[in-house]
């Protein structure tokens, strides 16, 4: 039985509960890498490891157990909204109750459990807390992405800047030593965010990704600049104030106190509940910072910050790894906006996601799951490089639930969709039972303008058949150019399976047999002129077919409708190109667009269009309709992948029935009783909430 005591190796901290009656749970996972878990003990001061078994969430001679999970499922719990700032008061009360002393150490939170297969490792680096609960409000959710450890420095350390890098590479080394394929993931909060970018300038031959958390480079242009030399004035027994007031500087208690609070609960119930939070949690918790941070450590930390910022800027220069940067729009402590433009500038390789509502203290406030930003913007991988098919994550019932309420709520609302789709016999059902339940599976068909369709498709599909349809994307929506860009629609779509539209992902979606949605007229359809509405634009080339014949694919045709009714296209992009400002913006904006050839074998109008946002006059809302056709097989005929013409028939097939399906949706709306939003309205009025509004009967 081995035990570790030196600074610079990977020691378990206990895993601290709060409730103070119970005695503390010393259990927690151990283990670096590998497939194996850990439980640790104290002995005499040190900590001693050993194995345990694969079996989560059961205890075996009082040792907790965990079990590997082979890969995430659909709508799966992340936990994000079950911890709060309460809980990392209490996680650091418990931490700072006995200091032993010792030197800085790494432990893992047994809230993390055990992540999924091929798992990378995530090195939390703190800020100046140092206590290493900054995670609290995410640990649940990347304990299943990665094997998570956190760095804690005791209230009494005074361990040098280079002091603390040294214990950073060194677990590093041994990780890069263990896993040599595998990245590594450095997630730097404020003060940590320096140690992050200090370590990866010293080590640029390693595999990084940074996520910098509002990174204190900018510490000397600080507004609180001023006031520093005050705080080495204010009498010890006064220092409890300091931390008080710079609590309300650093992060936003209102923001903190919203964790967990349901944005679609009335305006009064969600104001009385937050005020529950903020009078009998949320205040009264902040003047516990001056036990987390005494008088000396605070001036400590000050000047370790200061020598760590100066330290990190000399040599950021020489960081080459993956970063992404996360700042806050109302950080009253940092310049992080101003900084995050600098960063963008100097680093590589740099992404940046600004969340204009939030405070210093970005991951204890309010906001989204850090793993959900990790997912969008397609940071999250296993291997040297990011793979859309084999290291997409799918989205959590937490993510559902915000992108259905706080995305596409007023469009769910608005179309009330209808959902058709034909059986093998031919006869047209009410809902996707038509669609084969089993992979691979392409569905083509004819996209809408501006892709409207999409949302209320993808909603369907989850909660009938418990399906993810993986869609094809502009590669454009993934360029990072923007140093002052906020995370959005694009960056959901990304969460809930886009990919870039690319033969390469196309094949590696279909050999996983993914349900996969492709739109041949692509861009173009998307972004049709007037009088081209139902339109189908498609290329002459047959390539879905013969890729969906490799594999066996059952290709789905389906047509929809609705556009019309919701929004009338009045200014499409020969007209815009005709009026000189817009022009010049519209040339302008898609100039980083002409190095995506998407369509160099193609000609005509269906190659490379240029993105532009039409001029559109809404309507009053009428419904979206969806019919899927009769599914085409292509397993068992091999002749489709070398036989051209053969190929081309069964595309003609698929072009000609997605043609029938809007036909037939056209005419049967007439039908709809209710395709005017002012009836559906009327039939919520006088009939349960839980009834569907009905339509016509296919």
């Amino acid at each position: 039985m081995a035990t570790t005591t030196t600074s610079s190796s990977l020691l378990a901290l206990p895993s601290f509960r709060s409730n103070c009656n119970q005695r503390p749970s010393f259990k927690v996972r151990a283990q670096i890498s590998g497939d194996k878990a850990t439980s640790v003990e104290p002995v005499n001061g040190s900590v001693s490891v050993s194995n345990l078994q694969n079996l989560k969430g059961s205890e075996v001679n009082g040792k907790v157990k965990f079990q590997r999970e082979a890969e995430i499922e659909l709508l799966w719990d992340d936990g994000y909204g079950s911890k709060s700032v309460k809980d990392y008061f209490a996680a650091a009360r418990e931490i700072l109750k006995k200091p032993d002393g010792g030197p800085p150490r790494w432990f893992s939170p047994v809230d993390c459990g055990q992540p999924i297969k091929d798992a990378p490792t995530l090195f939390f680096l703190p800020g100046m807390d140092g206590t290493g609960m900054g995670l609290v409000p995410h640990q649940i959710a990347l304990g299943k992405a990665f094997h998570v450890w956190c760095l804690h420095i005791p209230v009494h350390d005074r361990t040098p800047f280079q002091g603390l890098l040294k214990i950073v590479e060194d677990v590093l080394r041994q990780e890069h030593a263990t896993r040599p394929n595998k990245p590594i993931y450095l997630v730097g909060d404020s003060f940590g965010g320096c140690m992050a970018l200090a370590v990866a300038a010293r080590n640029p031959s390693l595999d990084l990704v940074l996520i910098l958390v509002n990174p204190a480079t900018s510490f000397e242009r600080s507004p609180l600049q001023p006031l520093l030399p005050i705080l080495e004035m204010v009498p010890e027994e006064l220092h409890f104030t300091i931390p008080y007031a710079l609590s309300f500087i650093m992060g936003d208690p209102i923001k903190m106190a919203s964790i967990g609070i349901d944005n679609q609960l009335p305006a009064g119930v969600k104001l009385n509940k937050l005020r529950e939070k903020l009078t009998n949690s949320m205040l009264p918790l902040l003047s516990e910072l001056g036990g987390i941070i005494p008088r000396e450590t605070l001036l400590w930390k000050l000047k370790l910050l200061r020598s760590g910022a100066a330290y990190t800027n000399s040599r950021i220069h020489a960081v080459e790894a993956e970063v992404l940067l996360l700042v806050s729009g109302k950080d009253r402590m940092l310049p992080s906006q101003e900084e995050s433009k600098r960063l963008h500038g100097l680093l590589k390789n740099c992404t940046v996601r600004c969340f204009k509502e939030n405070g210093h203290t970005l991951l204890l406030e309010d906001s989204l799951s850090l793993l959900t930003v990790i997912k969008g913007t397609c940071k999250y991988r296993r291997s040297r490089r990011y793979d859309f098919a084999s290291d997409f994550l799918p989205p959590s019932k937490g993510e559902l639930d915000f992108a259905l309420q706080e995305l596409l709520r007023f469009l769910r609302n608005a179309v009330s969709s209808v959902f058709l789709s034909t059986m093998e016999d031919g006869r047209i059902v009410k809902g996707l039972a038509g669609v084969p339940d089993e992979g691979p599976v392409l569905l083509v068909g004819y996209h809408m303008l501006m892709g409207l369709e999409l949302g209320p498709m993808s909603e369907a599909f989850i909660k009938e058949k418990n399906i993810l349809f993986r869609g094809m994307a502009h590669p454009i929506l993934y360029a990072e150019t923007d140093s002052t860009k906020e995370f959005g629609y694009m960056d959901w779509i990304k969460v809930f399976g886009a990919y870039p539209v690319t033969a390469t992902n196309l094949f590696k979606l279909l050999s996983s047999k993914s349900h996969v949605l492709l739109y041949p007229g692509g861009a173009r359809e998307a972004l049709h002129n007037r009088g081209e509405q139902y339109k189908l634009i498609w290329p002459d080339q047959q390539e879905f077919v013969r890729m969906a014949a490799r594999f066996g694919a059952t290709i789905v045709p389906f047509g929809t409708v609705g556009e019309d009714d919701i929004a009338e296209l009045v200014l499409d992009y020969n007209d815009l190109m005709k009026i000189p400002f817009l022009s010049n913006y519209i040339t302008e904006a898609t100039r980083d667009t002409k190095e995506f050839k998407l369509r160099d074998e193609s000609s005509g109008e269906v190659a490379n269009q240029q993105l532009y946002l039409p001029g559109v006059l809404p309507k009053i809302p009428g419904r979206f309709y969806y019919l899927f056709g009769k599914p085409i097989h292509t397993k068992g005929r091999p002749e489709l992948v070398k036989d051209k013409e053969a190929a081309k028939l069964v595309y003609l097939e698929a072009k000609e029935e997605v043609e029938k399906c809007i036909a037939y949706l056209l005419k049967k709306r007439e039908e709809d009783p209710y395709r005017s939003v002012v009836d559906r309205l009327s039939y919520s009025l006088t009939h349960l909430p839980e009834n569907d509004v009905p339509s016509f009967e296919p």
